[in-house]
């Protein structure tokens, strides 16, 4: 298989756990307290992938000031995105009760919360992408991190859109379009990026590594510190000492 389609497939399965945890929430109703333990889990798994495969790995590539550049520009490009979609109703988007506005609350919500969802998976795509350049196979543990995070991210979304009265054909397909754009995004980082120099390499990978973590501060912590309370720091800690121990074992 090619080494960009390999890219693209596994940019689908990670998104394909945004579709489950939607499917969960749609058909089953999980405690919400369940929700926060999961989404702090999958918080601590994803601060342990990006510090110690990719901040480390860009720092190693490109040099310390590059990437303290890459990182810094990710998370305020993704906080300027962010802040934009709020203003349009997608504030909440990762929230599982009571906070998410309805069509008729917020006109264009919908379509705001739904960019809002595709802005905050395709750098963790990019990322799987980029980890199978130099023919080196996919970092188990970046792909163990997203595909944790990702269950309880559609979970948790999809649970508020329901609450919110959207319907299945909107829910699905949401995260079914994600899903795709995950496997696109994966596929292109790798195939545009093949020849680049390990500098730029290091820099995106960085870039990528600042929006994973400014995401988490502003909706994954957020969503779990509400019903998990004062255990959200001991839960994360184990999500980040998992991916850790999977980092180590890889």
């Amino acid at each position: 298989m090619p080494e960009w389609l390999e890219a693209g497939v596994w940019g689908l399965v990670s998104g394909a756990a945004l579709v489950i945890g939607a499917a969960v929430a749609w058909f089953a109703r999980v405690p919400s307290r369940v929700v926060a333990w999961i989404m702090a889990f999958g918080a601590g798994v994803l601060i342990s992938a990006l510090a110690f495969d990719l901040v480390d790995e860009a720092e190693r590539t490109g040099g310390l000031l590059p990437t303290a550049f890459g990182f810094l520009g990710g998370a305020v490009a993704y906080v300027l995105a962010n802040v934009a979609l709020a203003r349009r109703g997608a504030r909440h988007r990762k929230r599982s009760h009571g906070r998410q506005p309805s069509e008729d609350e917020v006109r264009g919500s919908g379509s705001a919360i739904a960019i809002g969802a595709l802005l905050d998976g395709v750098p963790e795509s990019v990322v799987l992408g980029l980890s199978l350049l130099g023919g080196g196979g996919i970092g188990v543990s970046v792909l163990a991190a997203v595909f944790i995070s990702n269950v309880p991210e559609g979970l948790s979304s999809a649970a508020g859109m329901k609450q919110a009265g959207r319907s299945a054909r909107y829910v699905f397909g949401v995260w079914g379009g994600i899903a795709l754009a995950s496997g696109a995004a994966a596929l292109l980082g790798n195939l545009l990026l093949g020849g680049a120099a390990p500098e730029t390499i290091a820099v995106i990978t960085a870039v990528a590594a600042g929006a994973i973590l400014a995401m988490i501060a502003d909706t994954m912590v957020p969503e779990a510190f509400e019903e998990a309370q004062l255990v959200t720091g001991l839960i994360t800690a184990a999500g980040f000492l998992t991916a850790f121990a999977l980092e180590r074992a890889a």
